[in-house]
């Protein structure tokens, strides 16, 4: 069986207006009738494949996750007292399992286009880590992204690949190299390995904070589906990724390289891209009238939006808020004085 890990984390400020603090990009049916984080759930209910998930979120989110779990049985959330980033948060759910478990570590915000590559992937890196790799999906790279970190593939092991090295984002002219050079994948944060292997890696590097994780797991309390680690001992945990924690640095890490439609929706543009299209390259949602316009996105939740020959551009309503920009720009609306307070 396989263990899903689903980490409920980030504001996704680069979503907003739409995505808030009180709602964040997971919860949010972006693409689809349904929550980016309910889909990454559906990808997962195979019960002779998967085991019921664990899922790793602060509490400010588990409201959000009770109404969109509904009724599925035997999910445990673990609730932890800080954000300290993926590394711990994964570390807490390998605590919470045997140490033979495989876990799939999968973020609740992405989108997946083919869910059976994503199965095939999964099962394919399950394998690998049933003889004790750490293992990376290696999303295919379409085009020269410079918002991604990359994986550049060695050895062929099984159905996948050592890794040769990780490589942080890149600038443009490297992200093309890169594609034209072949062998790198984009690092989609997908992860597949026994919790007692990744432990025991976490351990060799950062010794201080398994201790602390340690004492949080055994002095934390269970009631229902919530497990609380205890907070004082967590709180001293320094956040790391789980890239730089320990992929980046064990003599263990492999990957499978995975092409079914992934997409972080990282921003509008990307939120775009995954989207369905007229044949003008439109995508609208709400009431909206386009005329002559190309490449555009108009969502709005009430105002109707009326527009004539605009190109590349993305325009959101959102109650009372109201962003423009343009495709170059989405990267940026994170920095926005309304994305940083709500």
């Amino acid at each position: 069986m396989i263990h899903p890990v689903i980490l409920c984390g980030g504001s996704g400020t680069r979503l907003w207006p739409l995505s808030r603090r009180d709602r964040p990009k997971p919860f949010l049916p972006l693409v689809g009738s349904h929550s980016l984080f309910e889909q990454t759930l559906e990808r997962c209910t195979n019960g002779q494949m998967f085991a019921p998930p664990v899922i790793v979120a602060g509490e400010a989110h588990i409201e959000l996750i009770e109404e969109q779990i509904r009724d599925r049985a035997n999910i445990e959330i673990i609730v932890e007292p800080a954000a300290r980033n993926t590394a711990p948060a994964i570390a807490l759910a390998a605590m919470r399992l045997p140490a033979d478990a495989v876990m799939l570590v999968c973020p609740s915000d992405h989108h997946i286009k083919d869910a059976a590559a994503f199965i095939a992937a999964a099962e394919m890196a399950a394998s690998l880590a049933d003889q004790n790799w750490l293992v990376a999906f290696g999303i295919e790279a379409t085009h020269p992204e410079t918002g991604y970190g990359y994986i550049l593939q060695g050895e062929q092991i099984g159905g996948g690949y050592s890794v040769e090295r990780f490589v942080e984002k890149p600038d443009l002219p490297d992200a093309r190299r890169f594609l034209d050079e072949g062998g790198f994948s984009w690092n989609g944060g997908i992860f597949c390995f026994q919790a007692g292997v990744f432990l025991e890696e976490l351990e060799k590097f950062h010794p201080q904070m398994i201790g602390h994780l340690r004492a949080a797991v055994a002095a934390g309390t269970a009631e229902g589906l919530h497990f609380r680690p205890q907070a004082e001992e967590f709180a001293a945990i320094e956040g790391i990724s789980v890239d730089y924690a320990v992929m980046e640095k064990t003599d263990k890490a492999a990957m499978v390289p995975a092409s079914m439609g992934w997409s972080d929706i990282g921003n509008w543009q990307a939120l775009h891209d995954a989207r369905e299209k007229d044949e003008a390259g439109n995508s609208v949602s709400g009431r909206t009238e386009l005329v002559d316009c190309e490449n555009t996105l108009v969502q709005t939740d009430g105002p109707r939006v009326s527009a004539i020959g605009i190109k590349d551009l993305i325009v959101v309503v959102d109650g009372d808020e109201v962003l423009i920009t343009t495709a170059d720009g989405a990267q940026l609306v994170g920095k926005l004085g309304g994305a940083a307070s709500q």
